[in-house]
């Protein structure tokens, strides 16, 4: 087995790189989840040190759909990183990314720092700023063949990028466990699913990543960002698309995907 360093490494230059650098890839298996978390952390410190920053955090493999989709039966946390957090209208590659996809994300705002782990739904309400629509996307790609926990968290997700529709919403309003998620490719619905497929709602997913940091000594801070999971199983985009997600009372974002290589 590689030292956690010298994986960190690979995976920091597989990003950028599109290929993993050097034959063969690394066996993940012996890695505990802790391993794993330390290897995302690793990671993002040599991002940060290129540059980066880090906005706030994604919780993953949320739904049902997303962990028969992967094969997989818990949540994992990653990071989300500035320059890769766009607004929308900003023009999309896909052809950029390793089998790009995407998810629905609710987009929330955190207002105050969230410092305890054990909050009530109405604690958790007044700590938000606002709430926007929110397209992630992902290089849906697994080094090894096949999904594995390991490299799942190790990935930060397989998280490569973030769309911020321009609504925002107060939280106040919203029924968070309710509200339907719908994704539309070229105006033809292609997904729908109700927030109570993420953990049983955006909220309890808050909370878990609330009890994560928690964990290991960190919190989550007022001005970061969190995405919740997704309802829906990750969508490819792998030709030019018009891509629409709607989450009912919260609002629409759209994006053109659209690839400028010849």
């Amino acid at each position: 087995m590689s030292s956690l360093q010298s994986i960190a490494e690979q995976f920091y230059h597989a990003f950028y790189e599109k290929k993993w650098p050097g034959k063969p890839v690394p066996n993940f298996s012996g890695l505990t989840p802790e391993d794993s978390y330390q290897v995302q952390r690793l990671v993002a410190k040599l991002r940060v040190e290129s540059g980066e920053q880090v906005i706030g955090y994604k919780v993953g493999c949320t739904s049902a759909a997303i962990q028969t989709q992967f094969g997989l039966d818990e949540p994992i946390c990653g990071r989300l990183f500035a320059p890769h957090a766009k607004e929308e209208g900003a023009p999309v590659d896909w052809s950029d990314y390793v089998n790009c996809a995407i998810e629905p994300e609710m987009v929330i705002r955190i207002g105050r720092d969230i410092r305890i782990d054990e909050l009530s739904d109405t604690e958790l309400i007044d700590s938000i700023e606002y709430v926007s629509p929110g397209i992630e996307i992902h290089n849906y790609t697994f080094w090894q063949g096949s999904p594995s926990l390991q490299e799942l968290i190790c990935s930060g997700g397989i998280h490569a990028g973030l769309i911020v529709g321009h609504k925002r919403v107060p939280a106040g309003p919203l029924a968070f466990s309710d509200e339907l998620f719908s994704v539309y490719k070229d105006d033809q619905l292609v997904a729908a699913s109700p927030a109570s497929e993420i953990m049983g709602g955006p909220l309890e997913s808050l909370r878990w990543l609330a009890r994560h940091l928690s964990a290991r000594g960190e919190f989550l801070r007022k001005n970061t960002s969190v995405i919740p999971g997704s309802p829906t199983e990750l969508i490819p985009i792998d030709r030019d698309t018009k891509l629409r997600v709607s989450i009912e009372q919260v609002g629409n974002v759209v994006t053109l995907f659209q690839t400028t290589n010849t």
